[in-house]
């Protein structure tokens, strides 16, 4: 069949050789009344391919599972496929993935190409983080976690007497069920219109902390939301002009709007339990204009964006506590009544003048203005006292210009150059830092002497310079007046990277390289961040054995050093710690088909390895070195296709995983081993699963029918 393919688009290159190479005459004088599209045929009629698979699981594993449905041990049954219909132009398909695990896919599409189209689909994503926490609580109601009915409250964890007995398992997952309805019109042929809906709902299980002043407790928070959003709009071809007009609406509903706890540890009476709001309901809608404009003077192109959004969010305000014994202050408003208005205007121009030369110019304002009304505010102390002042809430707004230009330069055939120059400048409210700007250059030369060979470097610089450090503000926030944030502090980076990629002229091997380092350094924080430094390099290897056959060979290295320094106390510099990260992969495959005409397979390997050092020095800390972070993962996979006839394939798939993590703040830590912290006492990650799966492939239809 294969070879028939091959045999097929050769005719069709040897035809159309041919008649270019014909003389105008000849070409008139050819009678094409009888021609029939041979190779090229407009199918009708049904066709489908049904996958069905009998797969198994080998163990219990929440991270073997995350993204795939596959945690749990046992067997089970799957199913996908995808078909086509097509009957006078009117086109209808599906397709189904994994449907019986909880990452199926489903969809479906019909119309007529050029005309309409509709689209419905289903979508499933299992997220798994833990399967070996145990929790107290159990839920009396959505919103409220009760301890047992002979819980014995203590000061500290090593007083819960009836811990053992109250614990059970719960495994902190969540689901996202995905539907998604949409379409397209294209009433001429300079317009199409479009409408997308899809509503994401989330339930299940994740991990949040609540707290009783020097006390703390993990809590299994259950999550049950949703959101809709609309993408509508429609595309106008005006000949050189094409413009955008679209609208897009985001809208969350919480149907959990806060979580009430019963309080472990021993309390006065009546302050028994603990609250917290949870994400409020909120909405956002933007309206956008684009456009795109081409003209032949300087084989220019112009294109532009402008887009006008608001935030809102109104969820009623829960009150200052739920401590009955203390004074029911009133709240200044019910609600934030919150309103957040964006703006987003982008320009790009991208001109070729000369031949060897081509040019862009690009700018961009991004604004943020936060209308949030400004109110005074009491505060209660993790429900067990007053704080004593008042705040006020902070509006957070910011403007954000950046522009570009740059430029290639075709110096010789086998000679690129290419620079640019990038600067942006932000202004902030409430932040310690106003005002900041960073400047940046770079600049790249590309050497391709032939088509088997081709190396690049590419090197440049930033700087990010602040106009003041307001240390009033950073005092109020309750920070050292000598701290600067990473990200508002000022900073010079420089990078540089180099790749490398060759072929072999008469043989089907070609190999890649990639090298990366990184520098930053804030040699104006003295409390803070103060460098880092990034290096970073990969190799690959194919090597097309034959036309059936084909290998490959992958390996790299990162790694990450971060320095940063501390206080204890509102002085300068009491400690320094020094971050080392170090990660490696590398990897191989093969793949051969067509084996006895009718067998596929597919070998592939990949290890891991990461590694993260944590030193300390200074008077105030201890010396001895954190425990490491360690994680290593290694990953086999083998799958077979056997062709059995022309209507059905066998296939069999075998994945070997093995992960293994050593991670100190999980590794040993009991729900009670913290005397002040009760957790759910998650095991590191450290599992070996196999996947065995056995399956077929049917197809139904096929005998096509050629249109005219």
């Amino acid at each position: 069949m294969k070879v028939k393919t091959i045999s097929r688009n050769n005719k069709l290159h040897a035809a159309l050789a041919a008649s270019l190479l014909m003389p105008v005459t000849a070409l008139a004088q050819v009678d094409t009344s009888d021609w029939k599209c041979e190779y090229c045929p407009f199918e009708e009629g049904y066709r489908a391919e049904i996958d069905a698979a009998a797969e198994y699981v080998s163990d219990d594993a929440a991270r073997f599972g995350n993204g795939t449905g596959h945690d749990e041990k046992g067997a089970l049954v799957n199913l996908g496929g995808n078909g086509r219909y097509n009957k006078n132009g009117t086109q209808v398909s599906w397709y189904a993935e994994d449907l019986g695990t909880s990452s199926r896919v489903f969809s479906v599409s019909a119309g007529r190409p050029g005309k309409f189209e509709v689209n419905l689909g289903y979508r499933e994503l299992p997220y798994r983080l833990f399967d070996t926490t145990e929790t107290v609580f159990t839920s009396s109601q959505t919103d409220t976690l009760t301890l047992p009915s002979d819980w014995v409250g203590a000061g500290t964890t090593d007083g819960f007497t009836a811990l053992s007995t109250s614990l059970v398992p719960i495994n902190i997952e969540k689901d996202r069920q995905i539907l998604e309805i949409g379409g397209n019109f294209i009433p001429t042929k300079k317009i199409k219109l479009y409408a997308d809906y899809s509503r994401q709902q989330r339930d299940g299980i994740n991990v949040m902390a609540g707290a009783r002043f020097t006390q703390s407790v993990f809590l299994p928070r259950p999550v049950d939301d949703y959101t809709d959003q609309i993408n509508a709009g429609a595309q106008f071809s005006l000949g050189p002009v094409n413009l955008g007009l679209a609208y897009f609406g985001s809208f969350y509903r919480n149907d959990i709007s806060a979580l009430t706890w019963d309080n472990p540890y021993a309390v006065a009476p009546d302050t028994d339990q603990g609250r917290l709001a949870l994400e409020p309901d909120n909405d956002f809608q933007q309206f956008s204009l684009s456009g795109v404009y081409k003209t032949p003077t300087l084989n220019t192109v112009v294109a532009f964006s402008t887009a006008i959004g608001r935030g809102e969010q109104d969820t009623e305000f829960l009150p200052y506590t739920i401590n009955p014994t203390l004074p029911a202050t009133a709240l200044p408003s019910s609600s934030l009544d919150g309103q957040v208005d964006t703006g987003n205007y982008a320009l790009t121009i991208t001109s070729r003048p000369f031949k060897r030369t081509s040019v862009k110019l690009a700018y961009r304002f991004d604004e943020r203005d936060n209308q949030t009304p400004v109110s005074t505010w009491s505060r209660v102390i993790t429900d067990t006292f007053p704080g004593g002042s008042n705040e006020t809430n902070v509006p957070y707004s910011f403007e954000r210009e950046r522009i570009n230009l740059s430029g290639t330069y075709k110096l010789f055939d086998s000679v690129t150059i290419s620079g640019g120059y990038d600067q942006t400048e932000y202004d902030r409210d409430y932040q310690e830092v106003a005002k900041q700007t960073e400047d940046a250059g770079w600049g790249k030369l590309r050497w391709r002497p032939t088509s088997y060979l081709e190396a690049s470097v590419r090197g440049g610089a930033s700087r990010r310079e602040v106009d003041e450090y307001d240390t009033d503000v950073a005092i109020s926030l309750g920070q050292n007046p000598l701290l600067r944030k990473y990200n508002l502090a000022y900073r010079y980076r420089e990078f540089a990277e180099m790749s490398l990629s060759a072929s072999l002229p008469e043989r089907p091997i070609s190999i890649g390289m990639t090298y990366l380092w990184a520098d930053d350094s804030y040699t104006e924080s003295m409390l803070g961040m103060t460098d880092s430094e990034e290096n970073r390099v990969n190799v690959d290897f194919s090597w097309a054995v034959s036309d059936a056959a084909s290998l490959y060979v992958a390996m790299g290295a990162d790694s990450i050093d971060a320095n940063q320094t501390g206080a204890e106390a509102f002085t300068g510099p009491t400690w320094q710690a020094t971050h080392e990260d170090d990660f490696a992969h590398y990897g191989g495959g093969f793949r051969v088909t067509g084996l006895r005409e009718k067998i596929d397979l597919t070998i592939d390997y990949t290890r891991s390895d990461g590694e993260t050092d944590i030193r300390f020095a200074g008077q105030t800390v201890s010396s001895t070195p954190l425990p490491k972070l360690e994680s290593t993962m290694d990953s086999l996979r083998f799958s077979m296709d056997y062709e059995w006839s022309d209507r059905m394939d066998l296939n069999f798939g075998i994945r070997y995983e093995r992960f293994e993590t050593a991670d100190w703040a999980l590794d040993g830590v009991q729900p009670d081993t913290i005397p002040v912290v009760l957790t759910m006492g998650a095991d590191s990650y450290d599992y070996d699963v196999w996947f065995v799966g056995i399956g077929i492939r049917y197809r139904i239809g096929g005998d096509t029918k050629l249109a005219d």
